[in-house]
């Protein structure tokens, strides 16, 4: 089966120093880019993430700080990502809950300007979660019949995903050939922020999704305690989250002067 592609979609996966979307880094991206002609190509980086990484972290992926360290850091690489997947669709395997939030945050820390709002996503382990509920390898052995011999590194997690997308839509009639379908059947929240600290209604309002506040909409709690935009500021919260608060901030204050 070939993918049914009206933009190019990257399948991609992570490796990194934790499990933290604030706090943790990539030590490796692999991306396997599908064109709408059927043109494929794939690509892996190592990266430096400029902090130890812990041995629970390397017993997993097997990339250790000695691997790294003469690696480039991702502010070094991260025009080079953002071109390669420009205009692209973007898939991966629990991607949506972690994979596209530190790919976010390592671009924002980069003072990379791109908008991952704007693409479609398509978390694969969801359509495996719905269907069987299991784990990737789990899920190559299911559909494609082999074995994830080398699970945990980046490229490997990232073709098998990519197989594994293929041999669903074989799989399931009911699963359309067509990006726009397969990225609103993966997706499993209505966030606002790849964190989901902020969530919409179902009137496509702002709501906060934490906290004291959790349940209110972000412009009255912003207008009814003038602290809470410093607060979340000036603490542990993803750098995708404080931009998207400050644009919600500047887009209320722009219509206040209209």
């Amino acid at each position: 089966m070939k993918l049914n592609l009206k933009n190019p979609i990257v399948f991609f996966d992570l490796e990194t120093t934790g499990t933290n979307i604030v706090k943790d880094r990539i030590v490796e991206i692999s991306y396997h880019k599908v064109s709408p002609n059927g043109r494929e190509e794939t690509k892996t980086m190592r990266v430096n993430p400029e902090m130890p990484i812990p041995k629970a972290s390397s017993d997993i992926h097997g990339i250790t700080d000695a691997d790294v360290a003469d690696c480039p850091t991702f502010k070094e690489i991260a025009k080079e990502v953002v071109r390669d997947i420009e205009g692209c669709d973007l898939a991966g395997y629990n991607s949506n809950r972690f994979d596209i939030p530190v790919l976010a945050e390592e671009l924002l820390r980069a003072d990379v300007d791109i908008d991952l709002a704007k693409r479609k996503f398509v978390d694969v382990q969801v359509v495996f979660h719905k269907m069987e509920a299991r784990t990737l390898s789990a899920a190559y052995k299911f559909y494609c019949g082999k074995d994830l011999t080398d699970a945990h590194s980046a490229e490997a997690d990232t073709l098998a995903t990519y197989e594994v997308l293929m041999a669903q839509l074989d799989r399931y009639p009911e699963l359309k050939n067509d990006i726009d379908f397969l990225s609103k059947y993966t997706t499993q929240n209505n966030n606002v922020d790849f964190a989901g600290r902020m969530i919409y209604n179902d009137k496509g309002e702002e709501i906060i999704n934490f906290g004291k506040y959790k349940g209110q909409k972000v412009t009255d709690v912003l207008k009814n305690d003038i602290g809470y935009y410093g607060w979340i500021m000036s603490n542990d919260f993803s750098l995708h989250t404080k931009k998207v608060l400050t644009n919600i901030k500047l887009r209320d204050f722009n219509k206040n002067l209209s």
